[in-house]
């Protein structure tokens, strides 16, 4: 199970180096100005939309995510955990696992581990 939390964690890694590295918009789209639509954000370049290539990389490490998820969240190790402590249990394996690099809170993505 503690390599499933570890390739968990790099498929999280993975896909937010991925979406840092795409466009704003997953399709071609306007810019705008500051202050026009959002006055808290500077000027925001036309996005030229992702390609086919990239879309099928975000959904397959997305897949992955879920697999990686459900694999870790589901293993049979848990049932062998007293349900009281299946948190804490769960909060150690990620303690354990997690990458020296990765802060101390959740991973900064909106999947759950």
């Amino acid at each position: 199970m503690l390599k499933l939390q570890e390739r968990l964690y790099r498929a999280y890694a993975e896909h937010r180096a991925l979406l840092a590295a795409l466009p704003w918009s997953v399709e071609p789209m306007a810019g705008w100005a500051r202050g026009e639509r959002y006055p808290h954000r500077g000027d925001v370049p036309d996005s030229p939309g992702w390609s086919t290539e990239e879309k099928e990389t975000v959904n397959r490490i997305q897949s992955e995510l879920g697999e990686l998820a459900i694999a870790v969240g589901e293993h049979p190790y848990w049932a062998t955990v007293p349900v009281e402590k299946r948190v804490a249990a769960r909060m150690d394996l990620k303690k354990q696992t997690r990458p020296a690099d990765e802060p101390a809170g959740e991973p900064a993505t909106a999947e759950a581990a």
